[in-house]
């Protein structure tokens, strides 16, 4: 390397790296679904941390202790637990940012989907510090709450940009009629308040996230929880009857496919609700939940997305390869 290449490496990084290297679309396509899966596998082990009760495994932040940067053996198994989560949120950044370099290097540049990418880094840096703030305030149920629910917007850009890697940049064009599209609307506003409302149930319910007394949301957790049901039963009425407009309006196999998805995933996550409740909200079951729920939500946002389609368009690149190819696949 050059001192003049090591000048513009520094300066601009992405720029560097794009200029020498043109990505596989299947490359991206898989560097923004690394980014998705990790920032599921994040709120998953973060309620592995809460129920296992190690959410003051370090009871500081950003260091473990006042002392240490690291967990320390005497501080045991919650310590490991907390330190590991803190650990992992690297593995979500470098997730992240091999997605930004690979949409920053495909060819044509694409700054939608770079933005994208940037929109999840900045989501992961604020969430960051929001679980500092969860563990400094110890451990409040409105900033968990707070915390989990920006955990959830980082899983809808995740699933937006893989989504459009996987597109190209024409205009959308609608596969359904607009009153469909304002039925999965209603679906999409269902599901956000139901995560919403989830988060209520925790913050009252008796998972604290560590074994001292920790404040909990005033509310009757029996009440918010038959709330939770009944909203949850509102986004599977919502499903089931859009499975049948999209039947009636003989609609692209797409968005079938998608609605039949959700439903199955509801219907998963329904079973594991209740089992819970009548349980007495076992940890693992409790886990699995957690996990259905961004199961649920990337569900919900794939039915909305399947409802358009973005013509393949094919674009001329210098050397060997004369030709790619970028387009909706399903």
């Amino acid at each position: 390397m050059t001192r003049a290449d090591a000048v513009a490496a520094v300066r601009n990084p992405l720029a560097f790296i794009a200029a020498r290297w043109t990505p596989a679309s299947r490359t991206v396509e898989r560097a923004a679904l690394s980014a998705l899966v990790m920032s599921v596998v994040i709120v998953v082990t973060g309620g592995a941390v809460r129920l296992t009760g190690s959410g003051l495994g370090c009871p500081t932040w950003p260091k473990c202790t006042a002392d240490s940067l690291t967990a320390t053996s005497a501080m045991g198994f919650h310590g490991a637990i907390e330190f590991g989560n803190r650990m992992l949120t690297y593995v979500l950044c470098a997730a992240v940012g091999w997605a930004i370099i690979a949409a920053r290097s495909e060819k044509p540049r694409r700054r939608s989907l770079t933005r994208l990418g940037w929109a999840q880094f900045w989501l992961v840096m604020n969430n960051a510090i929001l679980g500092g703030v969860v563990v400094l305030v110890g451990l409040n149920p409105y900033t968990v709450a707070a915390h989990f629910l920006l955990a959830s917007a980082l899983i809808a850009v995740a699933v937006l940009m893989w989504q459009r890697a996987r597109e190209g940049d024409g205009a959308p064009r609608p596969l359904v009629g607009g009153a469909v599209q304002q039925l999965v609307w209603f679906l999409v506003a269902a599901s956000a308040l139901l995560i919403a409302v989830g988060t209520v149930v925790t913050g009252a319910g008796p998972h604290a996230g560590d074994s001292s007394e920790v404040e909990r949301m005033p509310l009757d957790w029996e009440t918010v929880a038959k709330l939770h049901a009944v909203l949850a039963w509102i986004v599977v009425t919502l499903t089931f009857a859009l499975w049948f407009v999209l039947k009636a309006v003989d609609a692209p196999k797409d968005p079938l496919h998608r609605t039949r998805e959700l439903f199955l995933v509801l219907l998963a996550q329904g079973v594991i609700g209740y089992v819970q409740y009548f349980t007495n909200l076992p940890e693992v079951l409790v886990g699995l939940h957690m996990l259905g729920s961004g199961l649920v939500w990337i569900a919900v946002l794939r039915v909305l997305l399947a409802l358009r389609e973005r013509a393949r368009t094919t674009i001329d690149l210098p050397g060997p390869a004369t030709e790619a190819t970028v387009g909706s696949r399903a």
